[in-house]
């Protein structure tokens, strides 16, 4: 089979990893933390801190019995001891919603490999590591930061910036769509498929397909233009690489598209955006780094552990007891690594920002088999806009702290931001 054969038919994404089978009322005010907890509600996008920080002391694994069943571990060990242990915890789907995949779609997952389990995870992860080596991304760095530098000169003459809305992500959909090798003109089109993958955890079936389906025919029209025009980007790569000895089918090259691009996107958009509202609220931090130019890679590691945007799932294998709590087949859990990064048994100060902090062993790019592959890439891109901010905006504070909104659900980073400069 030619490549061109692999993409000459419709390539069916949604026939079952996506969605599932089962539908689940996820949302609606909280009872009780400990019982009936949800990601998903406004208070919790708002400020999650306080009620982790109240479960790890009253009740480390909480559980609910939205979503279908779920739990949330709280510390640092059990967040850890489960993201380790890929025998009992299936990575088949990593963002909690309405539906469960099929145990069937294992070990390959819709999004390969974040969604994969061994043994077949190890070899699509390794597929990916050339394009994000740390070779690899320095050669993004010049881009980037004229980049950056382009969208502070087209906020020129403003007093009040949305630094979420018309900076931060920007950045993170740019070099993406670059190295996928996606039109700059499709990028406002990108956010709108985060939103739905990520955000959209609620919709009723027939919508949340019907959103699912635009991104991924969006992706495989990308892919068909890729093999009539072949260039040299992480796409023509996807397409031309082999797997034990075969091309990759063309369910597996858009589903690590979609994750690319959704990952890519919003995680590091969070991130930068995260640490902007932090030093914009926060003058002592804002001053030191500018300060002390040196010392923002040092200080961009601890704003990554104080506030992680990302909460990975895992879906349970088979009944049985885990550290006290009885889960049941196919319950979720909720590996909450903002949760973990602020426990006072793994942190000193856990529930401070420490600029300095020399010990951070954080997990915010993920523990165990599944960690982020491309940690490189994100922090690139963070340093970079937070430098290029900094220098261009040594001074600037929150304009309306009460107008700053969260995202809801597994990625949380302002969607608002306004911020007075100068």
């Amino acid at each position: 089979m030619t490549v061109d054969d692999r993409f000459s038919q419709p390539v069916d994404i949604l026939k079952d990893p996506a969605l599932g089978t089962r539908n689940e009322i996820i949302t609606g005010p909280v009872a009780d933390w400990t019982t009936d907890f949800s990601h998903t509600e406004p208070e919790w996008a708002a400020d999650p801190y306080p009620i982790q920080d109240e479960l790890r002391r009253t009740c480390p694994i909480a559980h609910t019995e939205r979503f279908g069943g779920a739990w949330l571990p709280t510390r640092y060990e059990d967040v850890a001891g489960i993201a380790y242990d890929t025998e009992r915890f299936s990575s088949r789907s990593i963002i909690v919603g309405n539906f469960r995949p099929p145990r069937d779609s294992a070990p390959v997952g819709g999004t390969p490999p974040i969604s994969s389990d061994p043994p077949f995870h190890y070899d699509a992860r390794k597929l990916l590591l050339p394009a994000f080596t740390k070779t690899a991304i320095a050669r993004h760095e010049e881009a980037t930061r004229a980049y950056c530098h382009s969208l502070i000169d087209a906020l020129e003459g403003r007093d009040v910036v949305d630094a979420a809305h018309d900076y931060a992500q920007y950045i993170p959909t740019r070099v993406i769509s670059d190295m996928l090798g996606f039109p700059p003109e499709d990028e406002p089109r990108f956010r709108g498929f985060v939103e739905s993958a990520l955000e959209g955890v609620n919709l009723p079936p027939d919508d949340r397909r019907a959103r699912m389906s635009e991104l991924f025919d969006y992706l495989v029209a990308q892919v068909r233009d890729h093999v009539a025009h072949p260039r040299d980007d992480l796409t023509s790569y996807l397409i031309d690489v082999e797997l034990y000895g075969s091309k990759l089918q063309p369910a597996h090259v858009a589903g690590t598209m979609a994750l690319l691009l959704v990952a890519g996107i919003d995680t590091t958009w969070s991130a930068i955006g995260a640490s902007l509202w932090h030093l914009a609220r926060t003058p002592a931090d804002r001053e030191r780094l500018v300060a002390e130019p040196a010392l923002l890679p040092t200080a961009m590691e601890e704003l990554l552990r104080a506030y992680a945007p990302v909460t990975m799932a895992r879906l349970v294998k088979e009944d049985m007891s885990w550290n006290g709590v009885d889960m049941k087949a196919d319950d979720w859990v909720l590996l909450s690594f903002p949760a973990a990064n602020r426990d006072p048994a793994q942190f000193d100060r856990a529930g401070e920002v420490v600029l300095d902090r020399q010990v951070n062993r954080h997990a915010a790019f993920g523990l165990g088999i599944h960690r982020c592959v491309g940690s490189h890439l994100a922090r690139m891109e963070l340093r970079v806009a937070l430098e290029v901010w900094l220098q261009r905006y040594p001074v600037f504070t929150l304009a309306d702290p009460s107008a700053v909104t969260w995202a809801t659900g597994q990625v949380r980073g302002p969607r608002t931001l306004p911020i007075r400069v100068g």
